[in-house]
């Protein structure tokens, strides 16, 4: 049985932007920095949820032919790929304090009904929703009787 999701990738143009993109700007921790054979296995992950590692892969062989490769570079340089989910407890705040770290946004926090949510960009143009679910909005005061 499937218990739980330790890995997923996040194809990059240079490692080692992403690294410092992932660890500088978003707060991230290196998880592993390690090469095997010709493959750079490069991790991070946020400081509150040890068990997600997310692997910075360049798109190369011998994950894919040299063709595959290059047309996966070029819809990461374009921004066609997204990344995921990233849930934060206060969207505004966190687009501020990344808006100060020289993140792009390609969409300023906004009410859904889901939660807040903001669209940036990484280093290397996979985009990203930064999301405040409703279970994490603060709840009204209730009224003085």
């Amino acid at each position: 049985m499937i218990k739980r999701v330790s890995h997923v990738n996040v194809f990059v143009l240079d490692q080692d932007r992403a690294k410092r993109f992932y660890t500088e700007q978003l707060g991230f921790e290196v998880r592993n920095d390690s090469v095997l054979d010709d493959f750079r296995w490069l991790t991070v992950g946020p400081k509150e949820q040890p068990d997600l590692a997310i692997l910075l892969a360049y798109p190369a062989p011998p994950m894919f032919s040299d063709e595959d490769a290059e047309t996966l570079r070029g819809l990461v340089a374009k921004g066609a790929l997204g990344g995921g989910v990233i849930e934060t407890d206060d969207c505004r705040a966190t687009y501020a304090e990344l808006i100060e770290k020289g993140v792009t946004f390609l969409q300023e926090p906004a009410d859904r009904p889901y939660g807040i949510e903001a669209l940036f960009r990484d280093d290397s143009g996979n985009w990203f929703s930064l999301t405040q679910s409703k279970s994490f909005q603060a709840q009204p005061s209730p009224a003085p009787s």
